[in-house]
Formats: structure tokens, sequence, C-alpha cells
């Protein structure tokens, strides 16, 4: 007779191997769909090791296609408490120092949880894959502590300051229901287009003040 796990753990198999029978990236969610919404299963063995290296090949393949620099389970359907990043930080040296944005290595985020570090905010504007179109400052945290296992089981607790940190805050959000437009400044909500034709500075310093929103101190 199966087990309670073997039986919870079956359907997920199934979903994850249909969707490893695609070829090419696998297909993002966009918002509206429940599975956003909904805290994501801690994840415990319910995929087998094979089957768990696949996914992440296939989440990371799928984030440099998309392109972005986060991924977590639950944009492509698995409500499994996994998430993927990688940033190559492909950005000017202005950027760089004002918005902390640095090269991260791939990881992978295996039930990660964070906590703020100090009292220190910092709001930049910030897109998601699965709200794709548009861009909206937000006031996260400049400072966090990270912890979660890797694919491996090794265990992970390290502090992230600066665009590393919105990431990993921006994808553990993910995993808890939470998008990115529930933490924004709704007047900040902008298209790409005027993104890219308004707001390229390296602060949303002259977007807040046309478009009537706060920034933290």
């Amino acid at each position: 007779m199966a087990s309670e796990r073997d039986r919870a753990a079956r359907p997920l198999n199934d979903l994850v191997g249909e969707l490893l029978d695609r070829e090419g990236p696998l297909p993002i969610v966009a918002a509206g769909n429940p599975v956003l919404r909904r805290p994501a299963e801690r994840f415990d063995g319910q995929l087998d090791p094979g089957l768990l290296s696949r996914f992440v090949a296939a989440l990371r393949a799928t984030m440099h296609a998309a392109p972005g620099v986060g991924l977590a389970a639950p944009q492509v359907g698995v409500p499994l408490r996994l998430a993927v990043i990688e940033d190559p930080a492909p950005v000017s040296e202005e950027v760089r120092v004002v918005r902390g944005r640095v090269p991260q290595p791939f990881r992978v985020l295996v039930n990660p949880e964070y906590e703020g570090v100090g009292a220190g905010r910092a709001a930049f504007f910030e897109g998601c894959l699965s709200v794709p179109g548009w861009q909206a400052v937000v006031a996260r945290h400049a400072e966090v502590r990270l912890t979660a296992l890797d694919e491996l089981g090794r265990t992970v607790d390290e502090v992230f300051t600066g665009w590393p940190a919105r990431i990993v805050q921006h994808e553990t959000d993910h995993l808890d229901g939470v998008l990115y437009l529930d933490r924004a400044e709704v007047r900040s909500l902008s298209s790409n287009q005027a993104m890219a034709e308004r707001w390229t500075q390296p602060t949303p310093a002259e977007a807040a003040a046309a478009l009537g929103f706060a920034l933290p101190d």
C-alpha cells in the first residue's frame, strides 16, 4: 500500500515530468493564475534526485531564455518551495554603484526564508517574468539574511546586500504567493516602453517627482 507521502508525491512527479517532456524553455505562467497566489509546498523529497536535477536545469534554461535573473517553481506552475537565481549584472559602473548590482553565480534555493538586517530600505524599479510588460518601484530591505538549502541538501545561511538582496526577496516572495506588485508604489507602475523612454536613470527619483510617489528616506 502506498504511503501518504507517496500519494502526495506522485502528482508532482507527474506534473514535473510532463513539463520536462516539452522541448525548449518551460512555459511561464502569468499573474491571474492561482498557483502564483498560494504558498508553495515545502520541498521534502517529493521529486526523486534525477527528476529534481532535470527540473533545476530546466528552470535555469527558462530563466536564461526569458531572460531574467531569478525564477521560482510556481512561475512554471509547480507549487514547490524552490527557486533559482543568477545574475551576470551587465550594467554600467554607475548603476553597479548606485544599485549594488554585482554578479551572482547560479544558485538553487530550496525552502528559502529571509529576514531583514537593519532598518535600511532601498527603492528601485522592478519587473517580473509573470507580469510581462510592466515595472514598478518597490521598497525592499537593503540587506537580508537568507536561510535555505541548496539542491544537494546543504545549508545556506548568508547575508545579501544591494541588488542580490532584492532578487532573493523577490523570488522568495513568489513562494509565499506574493507578487512584487503587492509591495509596489502603485503610482510608479510603468510600461516597458515608458521605462525605456523616460525612466532609465540609475535611481527612481525623477519618476517619483513626476508620478507623485514617495521614496524611503
